[in-house]
């Protein structure tokens, strides 16, 4: 077995990841400044607090994971904000981007991209995003969504 290699197109904002976060909520120290989110938690790693903050946002408050339908209702509430956080680089130096839309291209199966079909994809991402962003609190040094080409590694 070999390491994968795989590309990632993603829409939306690069966050960067612990070591240099791209979003203007970033203590002295270079921590991310927001009170979900906590570096040390062995716990929790950052897609799942950024799931857990939409979720929490989008009125879903259902802890028992057992009950009939309860993964569905995650899904549903989620979907509310449209976005997912894609992690790039390698599993073992994650890095994140907050995504309105992304494909991968899988190492040794190419994906088809129409040009058409992204500016289509595009025409609600912006508002998706921002109100993800609200959400979180965070503020990227992104001017503005864009689509991101990133490679992941492991």
């Amino acid at each position: 077995m070999g390491t994968s290699t795989d590309a990632i197109l993603a829409y939306g904002y690069d966050f960067g990841n612990g070591e240099d976060w791209l979003v203007r909520e970033v203590s002295e120290y270079g921590d991310l400044a927001v009170d979900w989110y906590d570096s040390e938690a062995e716990d929790l790693d950052f897609v799942e607090a950024v799931e857990a903050k939409l979720l929490a946002a989008a009125g879903f408050t259902e802890a028992d994971w057992q009950v009939d339908g309860y993964f569905e209702r995650k899904r549903d509430a989620l979907a509310t904000f449209g976005v997912e956080v894609v992690s790039h680089c390698s599993i073992d130096y994650p890095m994140y981007i907050l995504a309105a839309h992304s494909t991968t291209a899988r190492r040794g199966a190419p994906e088809a991209v129409d040009l058409a079909d992204m500016s289509a994809l595009q025409e609600d991402a912006d508002a998706r995003l921002a109100r993800a962003l609200e959400a979180l609190g965070l503020t990227p040094m992104q001017d503005k969504p864009a689509w991101l080409l990133a490679s992941d590694w492991g």
